[in-house]
C-alpha cells in the first residue's frame, strides 16, 4: 500500500511540476538555495519531480515491481512505516554526495527518484538475488543486473556529461544494502546462502 501511495504522490507532484516552472524551480535540488537560503527541504523534494514522462515512468515502474516486495520485507522487520522512512531517507542519503560535490555550483540542478529507487532495488536484490529482472524484455538475474548497474554507474559517473546523476544511483544502491544489513544482520547470511544456491524465478 505504501509503495502505491509513494508512486501516486510522485506522479501527481511530477505532473503538476511539468506545467508549472515555478513549482519545479522550488522543489528541484539547487545547491545554492540550500547553502545560502537554508532550503534543506530540497534534499527531499527533488525526489518527487522528474524531467519528463519517460524519466517518471521508468522510475515508477521500477518502484512498483520491486517496492512491494521490499515493503513487505522491511515492514516485517520494523513495521510498515519503516519502509516509508527507508524510502524518504534514501532520497536524502543518495543525493548527499552530489550536493556536497556541487555545493557551490550555481549551474547544477538535479531531480528525480532514481536514488531512492536504486535503494529499493538493491534491498530487493539482497533478499532475492536470483529473481529474474526483465531488461529490454530479456530475463536477467537480479544479482547480475545489480553488478552491471554498479559497474556502469561508477564508469559513467567518472565520464560525466550525460545529464544523469549516476552518483546518486550508486549512493542509493549502497544505502539500500547497508540499511537492510543494519536492520537485520542475518540477511547477509541468507543472501550468501541463496547466492551459492541459484533458484531462478
Amino acid at each position: 500500500m505504501l509503495t502505491l501511495i509513494l508512486i501516486a504522490v510522485t506522479v501527481l507532484v511530477s505532473w503538476l511540476a511539468f506545467d508549472r516552472p515555478r513549482l519545479l524551480d522550488r522543489l528541484i535540488l539547487w545547491p545554492p538555495a540550500i547553502d545560502r537560503q537554508k532550503q534543506y527541504d530540497r534534499l527531499l523534494t527533488h525526489g518527487f519531480i522528474h524531467a519528463d514522462w519517460q524519466h517518471l515512468l521508468f522510475n515508477m515502474i521500477t518502484l512498483f515491481f520491486f517496492g512491494r516486495i521490499a515493503e513487505q520485507v522491511i515492514g516485517s522487520m520494523i513495521g510498515p512505516i519503516g519502509f516509508l522512512l527507508f524510502y524518504l531517507s534514501a532520497i536524502v542519503i543518495a543525493i548527499l554526495p552530489t550536493y556536497l560535490r556541487h555545493r557551490h555550483d550555481s549551474r547544477y540542478r538535479s531531480l528525480g527518484a532514481s536514488g531512492a529507487v536504486s535503494a529499493v532495488l538493491f534491498a530487493f536484490i539482497l533478499v532475492q538475488p536470483w529473481s529474474l529482472i526483465f531488461v529490454f524484455f530479456l530475463p536477467v538475474p537480479a544479482i547480475v543486473y545489480g553488478a552491471f548497474f554498479v559497474g556502469y554507474s561508477i564508469w559513467m559517473d567518472r565520464q560525466g556529461g550525460d545529464n544523469t546523476n549516476h552518483n546518486a544511483h550508486l549512493s542509493g544502491a549502497i544505502y539500500g544494502v547497508l540499511f537492510m544489513l543494519l536492520m537485520e544482520p542475518r540477511i547477509a547470511g541468507v543472501f550468501l546462502q541463496r547466492l551459492v544456491n541459484p533458484s531462478f524465478g
